[in-house]
Order: C-alpha cells, then sequence, then structure tokens
C-alpha cells in the first residue's frame, strides 16, 4: 500500500445527494487516517470499464447490483475474469428478494444488503469497516517498509530538486561552508576509521545515507530565508524512521506486542498513522518551501 487510498464507486445514483454525503464521510475518515483520498466515481458497466485501465490501481471498487442498462456483476466479473485483478470489492443491493448470490464465496468481495430506514448510515459504516480491514492488513512490517522506502525516496528526490533550483538562481556561500565543513569533518573521520582497516566497523557505517545531507541543506536555506526550520522535526520523523523500517527486526515484548529490536518502539497502528501523518506533513512543508523559492 502506497500513501494514497484510491476508491472508485458504480452506481446510478452516485450524483445524488445521499451519496455524495457518503462520499465525503468515507473521504473525511481516510483523511483521519492520514491518506491522501481520492474516490473516482461512475454511474454504469461502461463508465467503469473506460476509467478502469491497467495503469490505475485502486484500494477498493464499490458497485451498486442494479445499475442503469447493466449490473454490479459485469463489473465483479470484468475484475476478476477480464483484468484478473483482485482488488478488493464491497457490492451492495436494496433488493430485498435477494437471498443469494454467487459471488458470495469470492476471495475478497463483500456483499451488504441495504435495509430501511437507515440504509445509507448502514451503507457507510460497512465501507467503512472494509476500509478499516484493508488498511489493518496493510499495516504489516514488510508492507509499510514499502511504503516508507517508496515515499521516503519521494521525499529525497522533491529536496534534490529544490537544491538544484536553489542554487541556480541564488548567492549559496552561507550554505558552501556549512555543506562542506561538515562533509570534510565526516570525510576526516571516514578516513581514520579506513586507516584501521577494522572491517566489522567499516559494514556497520551508514553514512553513506545522503538524505542528510540534504535536509541540512534545506534547514540551512529555510534559516536564511527566515522561515520556521523543520529540518530537526524531519531528520527524527523520517529519515530516523526511514533507516529503522531498513533494517527491522521485530520481536514480541513481555506483553506480547510487535516492538523493535533494541528500541521501545512499538510497531501498531497508532505508529502506522503517525508514519503517514508525518510524511504528509513533510510533503507539504517541502511543497510550501518550494513556493517561497
Amino acid at each position: 500500500m502506497k500513501l494514497n487510498y484510491k476508491i472508485i464507486w458504480i452506481d446510478d445514483k452516485i450524483e445524488t445527494r445521499p451519496f455524495q454525503d457518503l462520499k465525503r464521510q468515507l473521504y473525511g475518515y481516510l483523511q483521519e487516517q492520514f491518506f491522501e483520498a481520492s474516490i473516482e466515481e461512475a454511474e454504469d458497466f461502461n463508465g467503469f470499464r473506460e476509467k478502469f485501465s491497467p495503469n490505475t490501481e485502486y484500494d477498493l471498487i464499490i458497485t451498486d447490483l442494479t445499475l442503469n442498462d447493466s449490473d454490479g456483476k459485469q463489473v465483479i466479473d470484468y475484475v476478476r475474469e477480464v483484468k484478473h485483478d483482485f482488488t478488493e470489492i464491497f457490492f451492495y443491493s436494496a433488493n430485498k428478494t435477494l437471498k443469494q448470490t454467487n459471488l458470495l464465496n469470492n476471495n475478497r468481495i463483500t456483499f451488504f444488503q441495504l435495509s430501511e430506514p437507515s440504509a445509507y448510515r448502514e451503507l457507510g459504516d460497512e465501507i467503512a469497516n472494509l476500509i478499516s480491514l484493508t488498511i489493518s492488513k496493510f499495516q504489516h512490517i514488510v508492507s509499510m517498509r514499502g511504503m516508507i522506502m517508496n515515499e521516503t525516496s519521494s521525499l529525497d528526490q522533491q529536496k534534490l530538486e529544490i537544491l538544484k533550483r536553489y542554487i541556480g538562481d541564488n548567492d549559496c556561500d552561507f550554505l558552501v561552508n556549512v555543506i562542506f565543513d561538515k562533509l570534510s569533518s565526516q570525510l576526516k573521520e571516514k578516513t581514520k576509521k579506513a586507516e584501521k582497516r577494522k572491517l566489522k566497523e567499516l559494514i556497520e557505517d551508514n553514512w553513506l545515507f545522503s538524505a542528510e545531507y540534504k535536509i541540512v541543506a534545506l534547514g540551512e536555506i529555510l534559516k536564511h530565508l527566515g522561515e520556521p526550520d523543520f529540518s530537526g522535526d524531519y531528520k527524527k520523523e523520517i529519515i530516523n524512521i526511514r533507516n529503522k523500517f531498513a533494517h527491522a527486526v521485530l520481536v514480541k515484548d513481555e506483553k506480547g506486542k510487535d516492538v523493535f529490536k533494541d528500541s521501545e518502539l512499538t510497531f501498531d497502528d497508532i505508529l502506522c498513522k503517525k508514519i503517514r501523518k508525518d510524511i504528509i506533513k513533510h510533503k507539504q512543508n517541502l511543497d510550501n518551501l518550494n513556493d517561497k523559492i
């Protein structure tokens, strides 16, 4: 799972107020979980098929059973049998005579029977519950590591582009001294370590993580511009977390909770939520800095 959560919803009444209200509720719920939410719409199978391309990945497909000149089963058959895609599917019906469906036993398909008078509220609750379930499935150490590496790599590239732009347009004497003094000091330290020719010390050295240099330089630029310096928080909330997950080994503590080895940091949904929150926050910080230069 990436930082974004993408849904496509197919219903011939999707433009009506009750469904638009449900969309806003689900959008708000995903934002509370610190995902960048996207909910696309289609009114029938043909509209869905036009949007469902091989280059588009969805985290959830929602469809009504009864659609204009088509039905939700066509959507499901297209996704599973034609595209061989196993995206989570939620489909629903207000047809009270529908007791069974041959889709119920299909993998990763959830069926919900609407009932009056609280049909829309129940529908929203059931979809939110399924979203919560899909999120919990991906809050695994391997999935989170992949998401963190992907998103922090994007942040690294964003930092580099900002630095190139700033350095190309400004006098950077104030930056040169800070960066090269730091680099010179570390190179001397590395040279001394290399001269010792101790392999154990060498293989434990993570100095080549260049992300630190980028954020140090951006921190100096922020100070030079008189802007709030978020570089310290970035190191703690992005670089340190990325490094921890890069080498993450989970063990059980005395209470049976997953914790990082040699650390009191607990791996749970609270931590996963905070990580998403911090990544989104620093994406915005970098966007704001880019706008100012």
